[in-house]
Formats: C-alpha cells, sequence, structure tokens
C-alpha cells in the first residue's frame, strides 16, 4: 500500500449535508478499492485565485489516504465523472503528518 494525500473541491452551491455525503462516498470508494482513510478534514469554503468553470469559490475536502496505487486512477476517474467535482488531485507522500494541516489551524 502507498501514501496519499488527496485534496477534493467542490461547488458551493452544494449544503453541508451534501458535502458531508459526497465525503462519505469517497470513504466507502477507496475503501472499495481496497484502502483504508488515514484522516480528513473540511477545509471549509474558500474562494479561487481565478473562476474554474465559471465558479468563484468551492468546498475544500482534505484526505489522507493509505491505498494501493492502482486504486488511485480508480478514484480520480469516478471523481473526474461526478459533477459536482470541480477539481481534485492526488500526490503521493512517504509518511503521513499526524498534526493538523495549516488551513485548519487558521479557519479556527
Amino acid at each position: 500500500m502507498s501514501l496519499y494525500e488527496h485534496v477534493c473541491i467542490t461547488r458551493k452551491e452544494l449544503s453541508t449535508f451534501q458535502v458531508d455525503n459526497l465525503s462519505k462516498m469517497i470513504e466507502a470508494m477507496v475503501e472499495e478499492l481496497g484502502g483504508s482513510i488515514v484522516g480528513k478534514e473540511y477545509w471549509g469554503t474558500r474562494k479561487f485565485a481565478y473562476s474554474i468553470n465559471k465558479n468563484k469559490s468551492g468546498h475544500y475536502l482534505f484526505f489522507r489516504l493509505d491505498t494501493p496505487p492502482e486504486s488511485i486512477n480508480e478514484i480520480e476517474r469516478r471523481l473526474r465523472i461526478n459533477e459536482d467535482i470541480i477539481r481534485y488531485l492526488s500526490i503521493k507522500v512517504d509518511q503521513h503528518s499526524e498534526e493538523p494541516t495549516p488551513l485548519i489551524e487558521t479557519n479556527n
């Protein structure tokens, strides 16, 4: 298994309930593909530096994943199909930090 950090940006029009359901859907997808969620954070609604598909802001979700490398392609393929996802990014890391991300610390 490999360690990844994954960020999803969803449309701003989604309610917090819908964003929570989307987060649970991503968790279920990772577990279905043989991986696990090490940690997750909700970074809130943030403005973009530039407009993306006519959107000026969105909800940010952050996940720490421990999953097989081949499952990342499938996760990204499924996210590409979902109309509520504006952007996503998966990065392979050597180890996960136990501390919260700096974005969480500034939101509190």
